[in-house]
């Protein structure tokens, strides 16, 4: 057992498998007291069972730790207050809240129906929400927490996924708007992007040039909710963690701007754009076309 975040409470959602398993594994390691959630549904978000928390529950205790387990659906405003109720009847406090819990339901665009889309944002996106709202509650009063969400690379965008991508976008908003509103009262806010090996990684068609393990992700959002990136001032921040690779994504800002002297008309937009403002090449579209063309040679292609 270490103690690099001793006295904390942390609450994991989604801790019942993957990275949200090994971020509450490794918070307990460090001295955490850790609330346990996770719904214990199949990747689509079906059959939900208390059994898949508990069990994580049982493998902290038997490690020394200490930890509850909340099986609520954190997709819905009275889940994710009761996971932060839990962490402060059971422990006094909450520190720290990961938000790791997400589901995938994969359709092209124009096939997608509103039964595929309102349970991925839900989860990923309404999930984030509901336990921030509940914990930020606590947090300010204590001039003191984290907050983390998961979000994705695939935040740029997916062929098939509109629903995570989406979801996963307004995760970075979501935290960057909560690092903005509760910076003055000691609160952080910032999100993580993994690339490792999980049930969900595990149907990617494609193949993964970095990619690491859940316990490579969890170190990291170990160092996140200490007092080290406290310390530091670590808030507003998106990370990808990718096996032996961590990297900041940059913050949103405009690259270039043209102004109209006596305001715009579609002829002098289309004569003035091309060559003062243009537009900024979007990597991932030269990435699915390179996909496309490994598809079209019978060969797996790679991201």
């Amino acid at each position: 057992m270490g103690n690099f975040l001793a006295g904390k409470v942390i609450a994991v959602t989604g801790a019942g498998r993957g990275i949200g398993r090994a971020v509450a594994r490794a918070a307990a390691a460090e001295g955490a007291r850790v609330v346990v959630n996770d719904y214990g549904v199949s990747m689509d978000g079906a059959s939900p069972t208390s059994e898949i928390a508990e069990a994580v529950v049982k493998e902290i205790e038997a490690a020394g730790g200490e930890a509850v387990a909340v099986a609520d659906d954190i997709s819905t405003m009275a889940g994710g207050q009761r996971v932060v109720d839990t962490a402060v009847s059971a422990f006094g406090r909450i520190d720290g809240v990961v938000c790791v819990a997400g589901i995938l339901r994969e359709r092209m665009l124009f096939n997608m129906t509103e039964e595929e889309w309102d349970p991925v944002l839900a989860t990923h996106l309404k999930g984030t929400f509901t336990v921030f709202r509940a914990a930020s509650a606590v947090m300010r009063k204590q001039r003191a927490g984290t907050l983390i969400g998961f979000t994705s690379g695939n935040h740029q965008g997916s062929v098939s996924q509109a629903n995570y991508s989406a979801a996963k976008g307004g995760v970075i908003s979501l935290v960057r708007s909560a690092a903005l509103g509760l910076h003055k009262y000691g609160v952080s806010a910032n999100a993580v992007a993994p690339v490792a090996r999980t049930r969900m990684s595990a149907n990617v068609p494609m193949e993964l040039a970095e990619i690491g393990e859940p316990e490579d992700v969890a170190a990291f959002v170990v160092y996140l909710l200490s007092d080290a990136a406290r310390e530091l001032g670590v808030t507003g921040q998106v990370y990808t963690v990718a096996g032996p690779k961590i990297a900041v994504w940059a913050q949103p800002r405009e690259v270039r701007a043209v102004y109209a002297s006596g305001g715009w008309t579609p002829e002098a937009i289309a004569e003035v754009l091309p060559g003062s403002v243009g537009v900024d090449p979007m990597p991932m579209l030269g990435r699915v076309e390179a996909m496309s063309k490994a598809a079209r040679e019978g060969a797996r292609p790679n991201a």
